[in-house]
């Protein structure tokens, strides 16, 4: 217990010294999640890359038993498949995570390295080859080992990412995952899987002092998608030394929340006819904010509380015998159908329109295609222009603009290009600006009016607009215009 104690309190200063020194670099050198989309919960610029601290907490007691000769360094050294994983593995996460905070990573690469991290610790002896059954034997997976080991990491990993969206919630989160499989290891008498839990455990409680609502620094896709492979290796091993019938169950309902938020997420943006990658604000944490009318960190304490109900579960399950594991499951089963109908998602009532929203959403997507499909071919200004004035028509707006602009020494270079559709001029105007930002730079502006009486435009396509703005500004950026474009040119097109 000694030498988990001294992991702990290793990598909890860690965490913390590198928290606050990237903190502080982070206003420096512009390192800022800013609140520039819908999707955002906070209303001011927030440093990212906390999970630098995170990486670091972890790692600092583990590299130290490579230098200490002890007992518990000696077996460390000794699993090499272990260590190569978690390492190797961990650091190609940890480094795809910082290229999505600073760059920007699409998801086809960011899936690409999951994959080939994921087939990586299947070679490496991580897998995953059977599946629990509490009223029965368990299930051999044979040859679908592989694929379901793959689709657990990836699965994992990407959970943890998705629920990242108030403060402290995917580090708290995380810390449940990390005290089940902790106590579980504990009870087997696991010294490295109890030692790896301690040194993450202390990683993440050393970010959550600048996390916590309100939170100073977000952990960023460096952190989440860092923990969530952690997570995802440690509780294959967990559940693969695990000598009970409910084996697998115990990982998965030790991480319950992020799951089921990730499948309520598929579920919904698929009925929807929305993209499955897509962001809304519909996730369980958004609910809570708006359905129950609940602060930011009441929240996050009652998720906290509902990922304690896991934990218990998941030990229980560990535990108990058929008939008990049985009541486990009936019981988190009737919580849960309780939290979906509070929270509106089992909302029969609604399942009506779902289908004209879905056709809606279906048009609004080819739209959003074919209008960023152009947008990457213009060749000039002009041509970006063109490219977007479908959306003026296609979205029923009165007044649609495009502006790019620049400050130099104090003066400002611009181009303005602008449309009017007739009618709509009896109700009170509804305009909606997206700032057209390439990386930090603001190149200009999207600008979109409608004077039918709508008092807020529609989720999904402010969504399509901030995606169309997207494309306008990495275009914008490629074509290098600022620096031939003459000063307070306004190009006027009317229908």
């Amino acid at each position: 217990m000694v030498t988990f104690f001294v992991a702990f309190l290793i990598s909890l200063m860690v965490a913390l010294v590198l928290t606050l020194v990237v903190r502080n670099r982070a206003h420096a050198w512009g390192w800022l999640d800013q609140a520039n989309s819908s999707r955002k919960v906070h209303v001011r610029p927030i440093p990212r890359l906390g999970g630098i601290g995170i990486v670091g907490g972890f790692f600092a007691p583990l590299c130290a038993l490579f230098l200490v000769d002890s007992g518990v360094g000696f077996q460390f050294r000794a699993q090499t498949a272990l260590v190569a994983g978690l390492f190797i593995g961990g650091a190609i996460i940890a480094a795809l995570g910082l290229y999505d905070d600073l760059r920007g990573a699409g998801a086809r690469l960011k899936f690409s390295v999951q994959f080939a991290v994921a087939l990586g610790l299947y070679a490496l002896g991580f897998r995953i080859e059977a599946l629990a059954n509490p009223f029965g034997l368990e299930l051999p997976l044979g040859v679908l080992s592989l694929p379901f080991t793959v689709f657990w990491v990836v699965g994992v990993v990407n959970a943890l990412n998705l629920i990242d969206g108030l403060d402290g919630l995917a580090g708290g989160v995380a810390f449940f995952g990390v005290g089940t499989n902790f106590i579980l290891a504990l009870a087997r008498g696991d010294v490295l899987l109890c030692l790896l839990m301690a040194a993450l455990a202390g990683a993440i409680l050393g970010f959550l002092v600048f996390n916590f609502n309100p939170a100073s620094i977000f952990m960023g896709d460096t952190g989440s998608m860092f923990l969530g492979f952690v997570l995802a290796a440690v509780s294959i091993k967990t559940c693969t030394k695990s000598g009970t019938a409910v084996a697998m169950l115990v990982p998965i309902m030790s991480l319950g929340l992020p799951i089921m938020d990730t499948l309520l997420a598929m579920i919904r943006r698929s009925l929807l006819g929305r993209p499955l990658f897509s962001a809304d604000k519909e996730h369980i944490h958004h609910r809570l904010m708006s359905r129950l009318l609940l602060s930011h960190r009441s929240s996050v304490l009652v998720l906290y509380g509902l990922c304690g109900l896991f934990t218990l579960t998941a030990l229980g399950l560990n535990f108990a015998n058929t008939a008990q594991s049985a009541l486990l499951l009936t019981g988190m089963a009737i919580v849960i159908v309780v939290l979906m109908r509070k929270l509106g998602y089992l909302d029969l009532k609604s399942a009506g329109v779902v289908q004209q929203v879905r056709q809606r959403n279906l048009r609004l997507r080819q739209l959003v295609a074919d209008v960023t499909s152009e947008v990457r071919g213009a060749g000039s200004l002009q041509g970006i222009w063109n490219a977007v004035r479908p959306l003026a028509e296609a979205l029923d707006v009165a007044r649609q603009e495009l502006r790019f602009q620049q400050v130099r020494e104090g003066l400002t270079d611009g181009v303005v290009f602008e449309t009017q559709r007739p009618g709509q001029d009896a109700a009170a105007p509804l305009e909606v600006r997206i700032e057209v930002k390439h990386q930090e730079s603001v190149l200009g502006a999207l600008v979109l009016g409608w004077r039918d009486g709508r008092e807020a435009i529609n989720r999904d396509e402010e969504l399509a607009l901030e995606v169309v703005a997207d494309a306008v500004a990495a275009r914008a950026a490629a074509l290098l215009f600022l620096a031939d474009a003459p000063g307070a040119r306004v190009v006027a097109l009317r229908r």
